[in-house]
Formats: structure tokens, sequence, C-alpha cells
């Protein structure tokens, strides 16, 4: 069994109006030093073992958990315990 993390975030140069108003937010807190604040996604996914772990996920991303014209994704894969 293997679990897969999945990170997905915006694409740079998409505009991300959540995370700059968590970055307002942390600016009306006095966090005046927080440059930049962008929001993603983060999952994980359990799989079966199989040889070909790397395809499924970037078909499942490319399909249905990411949206590849605005965002990216990247992942991990390790040993589930």
């Amino acid at each position: 069994m293997r679990k897969v993390k999945i990170y997905i975030t915006l694409k740079e140069g998409v505009l991300d109006p959540q995370g700059k108003a968590v970055q307002n937010s942390l600016h009306s807190l006095e966090y005046n030093n927080v440059a930049d604040v962008r929001i993603g996604k983060y999952m994980e996914v359990m799989l079966e073992d199989s040889d070909n772990i790397e395809q499924q996920v970037d078909k499942m991303c490319d399909q249905l958990l990411a949206n590849p014209v605005i965002e990216d994704y990247s992942y991990t894969i390790e040993e589930a315990v």
C-alpha cells in the first residue's frame, strides 16, 4: 500500500483572492513582514501497489484533482504504515 501526498497550487501569475485576503488579515494583526500568501490544496490518496502509480496519480490530477489550466501539482509517494 502506498500513501500519495498531493499538493496543488495556483500557477504563478494566477490571481489568488483568498491568499490576498489572508495576507491582508495578517497585516491587520500586525504581521507586516508577510510579503505574499498563496492558498493551495493538500490531499492524501491511498493506493494499492502497482507498477504505474506515477502514471495513475498524474492522470488523477489532470482529470479531476487539479485544474491544469490554472493549477500546478506535485506529489510524493510513501510506503503506507
